[in-house]
């Protein structure tokens, strides 16, 4: 697991520390402010290879990232690596590294990367591949590396594990229901061909009384039987690779995942992170050590998901957001907020309202007027223009009526009486 990364001169800030949970740490934050860029150093320092472009540093200051992993027994292991600026390369101690378990990591763009102790650490031939990268077509078609072809992709390991009535399909079955919106279960249906002149059949989906090509499902649902795909294919291509190698498997987990909301209903939004957590334990079939979860999101929905799971001694919430130009780090401060309007109106996500910018400020004009402020907006200068523009944006029950009543009404009365 990862412990923690220090990043000096590299990214928004001159110097950044985030300590990373045990189990679940959730980075929230606004748009720009590093939240990909966390994760794509976390799986570099996790698995020494890039996701995607080398971080670069933002000066000409010298640059440095420090951090730490944990293997299964020992301390935790520090590194610290400078940029090297003529080969624009960070490298790091020729030290065996610690290992840190198989790590996944569910990238924006619809790709996929992932790190195999077995076939990326504990091989020694020189030709091993340092890890797995997938483009979102890769996830679908399969993978070859120098001429060797190292996965066949979703559709086709689908079809090859159902009938072949292999444990990956029992074990991509069991995943998929856990990961299912609640009430709404995926199921495998029979493999079917789907286009004409092809010669082969692909897999699809149950979804109620319906089959439906898992090639023409929903952008939400392709995403997560991507996610249960690779999870189950990570797992299992471990397991006989450590078999081949004479070792004993690896039950570890870390897993990054980057907007885990991107395509999904509000309904499957907040079930997706706990989910995760109980398909990794269906996968391992053992509730043992927790996988490391770290994920960057957008979504309230998301966020108020594990508040019946927040455990501080386990997760953390981690906030990012931009004071006098540089970006700050928030950590330790979790604090159930109950519902998804007041997690849009903390700290975390800092909207003054979860309602729409202008009945936001129609309803701060009206607060002026009541406090018999004078700097109102333009438009929103009178109590007639005010009640118009409210009764336009909010409906019948909402709860700022009874206040916006009473007190206009009060004010009209002393008037009167004076």
């Amino acid at each position: 697991m990862l412990k923690y990364l220090h990043l000096k001169n590299v990214g928004l800030a001159p110097d950044v520390q985030v300590e990373w949970a045990e189990r679940l740490s959730l980075i929230a934050g606004d748009n720009g402010l590093g939240k990909s860029f966390l994760l794509d150093l976390a799986w570099w320092a996790l698995t020494r290879t890039w996701a995607g472009s080398v971080a670069l540093p933002m000066t000409t200051k010298k640059a440095t990232i420090d951090y730490a992993v944990k293997g299964k027994s020992a301390a935790a292991t520090a590194v610290s690596s400078s940029f090297n600026r003529p080969d624009a390369n960070w490298p790091l101690p020729q030290a065996r590294p610690v290992m840190p378990g198989i790590v996944v990591y569910i990238r924006i763009d619809g790709g996929f990367s992932v790190w195999d102790p077995a076939r990326n650490y504990w091989r020694t031939d020189p030709s091993r591949p340092a890890a797995y990268h997938f483009k979102a077509d890769d996830v679908w078609n399969g993978l070859e590396i120098n001429g060797q072809r190292v996965c066949e992709g979703l559709e086709r390991d689908w079809v090859n594990w159902q009938e072949g009535r292999k444990p990956q399909f029992t074990a991509l079955a069991k995943v998929l229901e856990v990961m299912s919106p609640v009430q709404e279960p995926l199921r495998a249906g029979q493999p079917q061909r789907i286009f004409i002149g092809e010669g082969r059949d692909r897999p699809t989906l149950l979804v109620g009384n319906q089959t439906v090509p898992v090639a023409m499902a929903s952008a939400g649902v392709r995403r997560i039987l991507a996610l249960v795909y690779f999870l189950v294919w990570a797992w299992h291509e471990h397991a006989l690779a450590a078999k081949l190698l004479g070792k004993k498997p690896e039950n570890r987990f870390v897993i990054l995942f980057d907007e885990p909301e991107t395509h999904l209903h509000p309904r499957w939004q907040r079930t997706v992170l706990p989910s995760l957590l109980k398909a990794v334990d269906e996968l391992r079939g053992t509730s043992g050590t927790p996988p490391q979860v770290l994920v960057a999101t957008h979504s309230p929905l998301v966020i108020a998901s594990v508040e019946p799971i927040f455990d501080a001694a386990l997760d953390d919430l981690i906030h990012l957001s931009l004071k006098n130009g540089a970006v700050c780090v928030d950590q330790g401060g979790w604090a159930i907020q109950g519902d998804v309007t007041n997690w849009l109106v903390s700290e975390t996500f800092g909207l003054e309202q979860a309602r729409s910018r202008e009945a936001e400020e129609a309803i701060e004009a009206a607060e002026k007027l009541m406090r018999g402020d004078q700097d109102l907006p333009a438009g929103l200068t009178t109590k007639a223009a005010i009640h118009t523009r409210l009764q336009k944006l909010l409906p019948a029950g909402d709860i700022f009526w009874p206040r916006w009543i009473v007190k206009t009404q009060l004010k009209e009365v002393g008037k009167g009486r004076a």
